[in-house]
């Protein structure tokens, strides 16, 4: 009796599981996702497509790929060598190094973005410098920048950290005993072993820095044509009830997110094909 009651928990137990959670990411994932593309195309592709011929589209577009192109090689730059400093180096402060990577990850967008006007706002002494030397960090696309930098720059540190753990540094003190200099190990030892985690990292990042809102929100000023990005143009529009145009740039993120979801899934085959080819 005992021997059947278990069999039917291990049987039942896992589909119940299974159903919850296919139903879980059905309804915050995949019906949101159906909902934005059939409200795009709600009044045909020709209406769908004249979303994409206002000059304001455009300009949120251009200034939200100028802003993902700075920020995300900072963080790439940024977190290889955080990472670098982490895993390979002992030195004073290091778990306050790793606390502070974490931040970005504690403190609410908006928290983040507040931060940015009230350090470079014109109330400050800071901010009325940068003013009287005509320097606009504050409702500009520099303060869109600063905050973009600041909520992504944990995601390719903290994704190489504890690869790098794991790889030890077994190669790099080879490669010193051989001789070889520091920009030699990182290119030819370092670098190859991180890439995928480098590269899973790059793509979480650009995906954040095009998608934020938060942070960008408080210090962009929504501006229209000079400091919307596409998710604050999104807003603008969806508030002034052009329904089809703001679901037709939510398309844009919709996609965005859609092929960072199958990168991120061939980098993970990558790493895992990787990873068995070492073992055996």
């Amino acid at each position: 009796m005992k021997n059947k009651t278990t069999r039917w928990s291990d049987r039942v137990i896992p589909i119940l599981m299974i159903t919850l959670t296919l139903l879980f990411v059905s309804l915050f994932l995949i019906i949101p996702l159906i909902s934005i593309f059939t409200e795009a195309f709600r009044q045909g592709t020709r209406a769908y497509l004249e979303s994409f011929k206002d000059e304001y589209a455009w300009s949120a577009i251009r200034l939200t790929l100028i802003t993902a192109g700075i920020a995300v090689p900072m963080n790439v730059v940024f977190g290889v060598m955080a990472a670098w400093c982490i895993t390979k180096f002992q030195f004073r402060g290091k778990n306050i190094l790793i606390t502070l990577i974490d931040l970005p990850f504690a403190i609410s967008p908006v928290i983040a973005g507040l931060i940015f006007v009230l350090a470079f706002g014109q109330r400050t002494a800071l901010g009325a410098w940068l003013i009287d030397h005509d320097i606009k960090i504050i409702f500009a696309a520099p303060g869109i920048v600063l905050a973009t930098v600041f909520v992504t720059f944990p995601f390719v540190a903290r994704e190489l950290i504890p690869l790098m753990q794991e790889q030890g540094t077994l190669e790099e003190e080879a490669a010193v005993s051989l001789g070889a200099g520091g920009w030699s190990i990182f290119w030819r030892v370092t670098l190859p072993n991180i890439k995928w985690g480098l590269l899973y990292g790059l793509i979480l990042c650009n995906a954040r820095a095009m998608g934020e809102f938060g942070a960008v929100s408080v210090v962009s000023g929504h501006i229209r044509g000079e400091t919307n990005t596409v998710p604050l143009y999104i807003e603008t529009l969806y508030a002034g009830y052009s329904t089809v145009a703001a679901f037709s740039m939510a398309t844009l993120l919709a996609g965005l997110a859609i092929i960072t979801l199958i990168a991120k899934s061939i980098v993970e085959w990558k790493v895992k094909r990787g990873r068995r080819n070492t073992e055996t």
